[in-house]
Order: structure tokens, then C-alpha cells, then sequence
């Protein structure tokens, strides 16, 4: 049966496993000490300039309380095995307890960009050197994108709706989106909502090397004697985005769930704008992406003046920060000014899918510890002077009110406002 509609809806958990950390905790220590999660590749072998990537530290799936070597083997798709994870971090952290009453009434939309591109690598391998008799009967599986939802309800017991989100590197930001509907319309009464992506593969840093969307670091760049600068939003010298691989999830509750389930509040979600560039399979759309913001906002029934904080795609691409400045100011106006505009990719790096939802969770652990993430490793741009970018330090300052965006390849915008409790 479903539940009543026009529900408001609140984030009572999170968890990440990014570059910076294979938890959420970690990732946020180190966030707030200013570090960056970037390395030489050590996943795989690469001939390239960009050879400097985000790796999640310390992850071994073999050392799982959920999984052998039987699991790992078969579920190759690393993004699989992620995903439950990080689901499993998330649940945990919320207080919920699945049973007979909330099995059926928990959703699952993870979202992604490249779904199993490891599994199908290794397939290709065995195709050409093993046979096809050699070919893993788990490779069609390990390839849908719907899998690691389905495997973390495996996992966890939960029976209501999985589906993945495919938004690109908005993903995760379509998955709390949609997952907000959802709760909001009655059809569930909580939802993990969030995104994975295991990009750390030759053919796909090669592939974003040679459309120039990644940096390459030669013996002139500062990240050449050390990689934590290579990402460098809205800094002078920026010069593409790191690759990175992780995962974030949030817990989404229904209001008149939450008492029951004795569950905490952290923050609600109050507003959701998408849109579509129709303009270019990469290069950003102004238009489409300003009224993407405009619409979270009117969502969301505030004014740009209400918003506190802004969580901003920030890739570190020339035309992409660029864009995106441009955008906010024709949003904000002047007010533009005294609105913190932070990157978390500065030291994350560019997690694909999976960007949005960390991101997210970040924002919402800021707003209850008073704290803005910084913009590390930022040399002021003199064309982007009236964007105050919490350059290289967090700030204490509290906010109540944060718009956080994702942008993706083939023109896809998600934008989301979250309000503290």
C-alpha cells in the first residue's frame, strides 16, 4: 500500500569511500585538513601525461566481512562490490534496522557513468587467449547497471524498487532527485540513493588523455613533484580534471517515518532543477545549465538570496569552471560575491557517477559542523576575482541552506538544495 504523498523528505545517513578515504570518516578528516587524494596510478599500467589519478586507499574487498575470493572472482566489476560496501557504510550510519516492515518499503537507485568496464576487459582477455568457453557466465550480469543495487539488496534484505540512474557525472545528484520523488509520492519510505564509478583502467584514462578532458602533468606543472595539485579548480593555471574512482550513497527518509524508526535528521531535501544542454556531447550549455539552477531554487520556493553555500561542479577545466561561473553569476547577480562557491573535486578529483553523491554528503556534514570545505591548490584567477572560492583552507562558518550541482557528458544538468535541521 502506498503511503500518504506531498511528504517532505530528509537525508538520516551517508557513506563514501573516495581517494581521500575508504569511509566516509576518513574522507572527512582528511577533506577538512586540506589534503588531496592523488597518486601516480598504481591500478594498471598507462603511457601517458596523465599518469596522476584518485585511487581509493586501503580497499580490499577481499578483506570484506561480506565476501571471499569466490565473490571477488566472480563479481569482477569492481563497482559491485563498492556499492554494497558503501551501502552497507550508509544503512549503518543511519539507524535503520531492516525488517519485515521496512524491507519492502526501501528503494535503491545507484547511479553510474562506465558500468562494468573492468569486467568486460577481462572477458575480452579470456575471449582472445582462453577461448570463448573461458568467457564468465557472471560477465552479462557484472555489466548491468542495475547489479550493484541489486547485489546490495542481497546484502541487506531490502525488496523495494532497484534502478540505476544513468545521468553521467550527475548521477549521483538524479538518484537523490528521483529518490526524492519517490519518497515524496508515496512509493517508498526510504531510499539509498547515490552513485559508483572504477574508472582506473587503461583504455578509459588513455580515452579522457586524448579528448584533453584530463590534466597532463609534464615537467613544468607543480603536480609533477607533487600529484596533490593536480586538481585545481577555478585556479589560474587549471588544465583538465583527475580521474578518480569511488562512491557515495545517501539514506532518504520520509518525515512521517522517521519517529517511529527512531532516525536523526541531518538534512532535508527541499529542491531538485535537471535539465538538457541539446548543444554538445561535452561542452556545457549556459542557457540550459543556468535554468537548471533556477529551477532547484523555485523548487525548492526560495530566492537566490537564500542560498548559503554553493557545492559547484567544479572540475577544473578551463571552459567548464568558466561556464559555471558564468551561470552563477547570471543566477545570483552581484550576491554572487558573498556566496562561498567551494570544489570538493580539488581533492577528490572528478569520481564520475559517483561526484554528486559524495559531494552531497560532504555539503551535509559541513552544514552540521559549521564547516566549508575548501577549493585547495588555488591560484586567483583575475576572471573569476568575485567568486570567492574558500581558497586552500575550511572555513568555519555556518550555513543552512546549500545548492550543490552535477553536470555530465551529453549535456545532462542535475542541481540539488539541501536545508539543515
Amino acid at each position: 500500500m502506498k503511503a500518504p504523498k506531498n511528504r517532505r523528505v530528509f537525508v538520516v545517513g551517508y557513506g563514501a569511500a573516495t581517494p581521500l578515504g575508504c569511509t566516509f570518516e576518513k574522507t572527512w578528516k582528511r577533506a577538512c585538513r586540506g589534503e588531496a587524494g592523488f597518486r601516480k596510478v598504481t591500478r594498471c599500467s598507462v603511457e601517458s601525461l596523465c599518469d596522476v589519478v584518485g585511487e581509493i586507499p586501503d580497499w580490499y574487498p577481499l578483506d570484506l566481512d561480506f565476501t571471499d575470493a569466490k565473490e571477488v572472482y566472480n563479481w569482477n566489476a569492481s563497482f559491485v562490490i563498492l556499492t554494497m560496501a558503501v551501502c552497507k557504510e550508509a544503512l549503518a550510519g543511519s539507524g535503520i534496522i531492516i525488517d519485515e516492515r521496512t524491507a519492502p518499503r526501501m528503494a535503491c537507485l545507484i547511479g553510474s557513468a562506465l558500468n562494468g568496464t573492468d569486467a568486460f576487459r577481462i572477458a575480452m582477455h579470456d575471449l582472445e587467449h582462453r577461448g570463448p568457453l573461458r568467457v564468465s557466465p557472471y560477465l552479462l550480469p557484472n555489466l548491468c547497471a542495475n547489479l550493484p543495487s541489486g547485489k546490495a539488496g542481497m546484502l541487506l534484505k531490502f525488496t523495494g524498487p532497484i534502478f540505476s540512474p544513468q545521468g553521467a557525472c550527475a548521477s549521483g545528484n538524479y538518484a537523490i532527485g528521483v529518490g526524492a520523488r519517490m519518497i515524496r509520492d508515496g512509493d517508498c519510505d526510504f531510499v539509498l540513493a547515490g552513485g559508483a564509478d572504477t574508472p582506473i583502467l587503461p583504455e578509459l584514462i588513455h580515452g579522457f588523455a586524448n579528448m584533453n578532458a584530463t590534466i597532463k602533468i609534464n615537467s613544468q606543472d607543480r603536480a609533477y613533484a607533487d600529484p596533490a595539485q593536480a586538481s585545481r579548480p577555478f585556479s589560474a593555471d587549471r588544465r583538465g580534471f583527475v580521474l578518480s574512482e569511488g562512491a557515495g550513497v545517501l539514506v532518504l527518509a520520509a518525515d512521517d517515518v522517521i519517529a517511529a524508526h527512531g532516525l536523526v535528521p541531518k538534512a532535508e531535501v527541499i529542491g531538485a532543477g535537471w535539465s538538457s544542454d541539446a548543444y554538445h556531447y561535452t561542452a556545457p550549455n549556459p542557457v540550459t545549465i543556468t535554468r537548471a539552477i533556477r529551477e532547484a531554487i523555485d523548487d525548492a520556493g526560495l530566492q537566490p538570496e537564500d542560498i548559503q553555500y554553493i557545492n559547484a561542479h567544479g572540475t577544473s577545466t578551463a571552459k567548464g569552471d568558466r561556464t559555471e561561473v558564468k551561470c552563477l553569476r547570471d543566477v545570483f547577480g552581484k550576491k554572487i560575491e558573498k556566496i562561498p562557491v567551494s570544489s570538493n573535486k580539488s581533492q577528490l578529483g572528478h569520481t564520475l557517477g559517483a561526484t554528486a553523491a559524495i559531494e552531497a554528503a560532504l555539503t551535509i556534514e559541513g552544514m552540521k559542523k559549521g564547516i566549508i570545505l575548501p577549493t585547495i591548490n588555488h591560484l586567483p584567477d583575475p576572471d573569476l576575482a568575485d567568486i570567492d572560492v574558500v581558497p586552500n583552507t575550511a572555513r568555519k562558518q555556518k550555513y543552512e541552506i546549500a545548492l550543490s550541482n552535477a553536470f555530465g557528458f551529453g549535456g545532462t544538468n542535475c542541481c540539488i538544495i539541501f536545508r539543515g535541521v
